[in-house]
């Protein structure tokens, strides 16, 4: 469906109002369009799987009153029911209460159930959260070379999990970790919120994640991973905190999340320079709907720019930005190597941007200096299509590197407001080539060649294999005092 040629007030509104809808429904956590009945003896919720125990953090010892710690609670309890994972799975209820813990792993066959009277507090004891490698497809640690801290919640090598529950919080309480980025003090590198790695069949859904130290959600080197109805919250000028990386991870969907953040609202992601090579794995079949983002000093929608490894196959589709720097950019660099291609992009609304489209060809963050400069990554096929913006200050900045230009550009049916101040030159482009049609302002002239196709730049019409995935309706006590 075209949009206008300009929108109407009557439209922004609308649209606005859609992305407060959206919010609401992420919170209520609804479970096949029926809103659990808050006085019942039992809660349903969606899930990839269903459990046949049930345990609850204080039958180990968890104490809930935001001081105690629980890291023993929880670390006892996923031991426990690790031995379940054979005879139908376990779940663990964290009940109404505020559990301080450090960090813990995960098991298969699983499912952490986060109340929505619930808080899970990060500590802020540095003794409680042991020390990981660092990343293989990465070389080092993102704050400084040598390890890392592991995430709060952290699993490797799992199968079947479910991070979920009614709109429970989970708090990161990261500001201990911000003032020491800032202050240089880290000698390994601050953890993430949730990091999943070398896993199959994940689900991280209906939660509240506030003020991680770093990275919020970080699924890595997996597979047919879902993540849906998130509200992810931080300070804008938070170090780092984006909301969600997924990096190496094969037939991943993301939908329904609300997300402020200090960094990008999502970062695409598959390893840095010569160690993303050398690691080779891919980010594909990549899904991602339903986004409401606010980042005035990042994007909406980031591929790159660790992208070594390689992104394809990535559909882009409702997405709302508000006061947010760019919408869906590119970043890479002389060194990469990798590919960034057959990117689909459509109906997005903006409002408050300094870019509507952004590429960047010399992020020049590099892990060492031993990277190849003849390590030249592509970046091919790229599609956005539908898109409504207001209050613009650049309409595009795309910037390829000399002697490999960024290929297959196509932007069509695209209405951009500028600001009451906006830049002169509203398009600067280059060393790229592509396509456009019915664009306002008119594009640069690399992008002047006519849109074959009367339907504008394409949209896939193939669905992925992680839509067809279907949740269950799982049930368990409801542990409301």
């Amino acid at each position: 469906m075209d949009l206008p040629h300009k929108p109407t007030k009557t439209q922004i509104t609308a649209a606005r109002v859609s992305a407060v809808i959206l919010l609401a429904f992420v919170s209520l956590g609804s479970v096949d369009g029926k809103k659990p009945c808050p006085f019942s003896s039992y809660l349903e919720f969606p899930a990839i799987s269903c459990r046949k125990h049930t345990a609850v953090l204080t039958d180990f010892g968890g104490v809930g009153d935001g001081v105690t710690s629980n890291t023993n609670a929880f670390r006892e309890a996923m031991e426990h029911l690790s031995t379940l994972a054979v005879d139908g799975g376990a779940q663990l209820i964290v009940p109404p209460g505020k559990w301080l813990t450090g960090s813990f792993n995960l098991t298969s066959h699983f499912t952490l159930f986060v109340h929505k009277d619930a808080q899970i507090l990060a500590s802020q004891d540095e003794s409680e959260w042991p020390l990981v490698e660092v990343l293989p497809s990465y070389g080092r640690g993102r704050d400084a070379p040598g390890g890392r801290f592991s995430s709060l919640i952290f699993g490797t090598n799992l199968t079947d999990v479910v991070i979920t529950g009614n709109n429970g919080t989970i708090d990161g309480q990261g500001s201990y970790w911000w003032d020491k980025f800032h202050r240089n003090e880290l000698n390994v590198t601050r953890p993430y919120m949730i990091e999943i790695m070398y896993s199959d069949q994940i689900q991280i859904s209906n939660l509240t994640l506030v003020n991680s130290p770093s990275w919020f959600v970080h699924p890595i080197y997996s597979r047919n991973v879902i993540i849906q109805g998130l509200t992810i919250l931080a300070p804008i000028d938070s170090p780092n905190t984006d909301g969600i990386d997924p990096d190496s991870c094969i037939n991943t969907r993301i939908e329904d999340c609300f997300i402020v953040s200090g960094d990008d609202c999502i970062a695409v992601k598959s390893g840095w320079d010569q160690y993303g090579i050398q690691f080779g794995m891919p980010t594909e079949d990549l899904l991602i709907r339903r986004l409401t983002c606010i980042s005035p000093d990042s994007a909406g929608i980031a591929l790159g720019s660790e992208m070594s490894g390689g992104i394809r196959n990535v559909r882009i589709e409702n997405v709302t930005a508000i006061n947010t720097q760019s919408a869906v950019r590119i970043k890479t660099a002389i060194g990469r190597g990798g590919y960034v291609k057959d990117i689909f992009v459509r109906q997005m609304f903006l409002s408050t941007m300094k870019y509507v489209f952004w590429m960047t060809g010399n992020y020049k963050s590099h892990p060492d200096e031993k990277f190849d400069p003849k390590a030249l990554p592509e970046i091919k096929n790229i599609n956005y299509r539908d898109v409504v913006a207001e209050n613009v200050t650049y309409s595009a900045r795309l910037d390829g590197i000399s002697g490999d230009p960024f290929t297959d550009i196509c932007i069509s049916n695209v209405k951009i407001g500028l600001t009451a101040k906006p830049k002169k030159l509203q398009w600067n482009c280059t060393n790229v080539e592509g396509y456009s049609s019915d664009v306002v302002p008119p594009p640069c002239a690399p992008l002047a060649k006519e849109v074959v196709s009367s339907d504008g730049c394409p949209f896939p019409e193939d669905r992925l294999p992680i839509e067809d995935v279907k949740l269950m309706t799982c049930v368990t006590k409801n542990h409301a005092p």
